[in-house]
């Protein structure tokens, strides 16, 4: 009978073990893979920062969601259109386009 309850026990305890892994690859399962971790998103924040944060040089390339309004804000350039004559358009700024910017500083 001692030999019942002792091989009784060892398949409880490999029944909870079983479970324990299940759970475990369960809750594995649930993490995206493709999101980035907290020190990705951190290095991420603060490039943003330094970008917004940074001087703007005389030659400036228009990045990803800015308008002529916030490169005039940011730079210190309110006349961005009239030093420019190649924006006919100045709803039509696209990431790539090469503008001339002459801050406050400079002048």
């Amino acid at each position: 009978m001692a030999r019942v309850s002792s091989s009784m026990a060892m398949a409880e305890s490999i029944s909870w073990y079983c479970a324990l892994l299940v759970a475990l690859m369960l809750a594995l399962s649930c993490c995206d893979p493709g999101e980035p971790s907290l020190a990705e998103l951190g290095a991420a924040v603060r490039e943003r920062h330094r970008e917004i944060n940074r001087p703007c040089d005389e030659i400036y390339v228009v990045r990803e969601g800015e308008t002529l309004q916030t490169i005039g804000d940011k730079c210190g350039d309110p006349y961005i259109v009239e030093r420019n004559p190649h924006i006919h358009d100045p709803d039509d700024v696209f990431p790539g386009l090469v503008i001339k910017i002459t801050s406050s500083d400079r002048r």
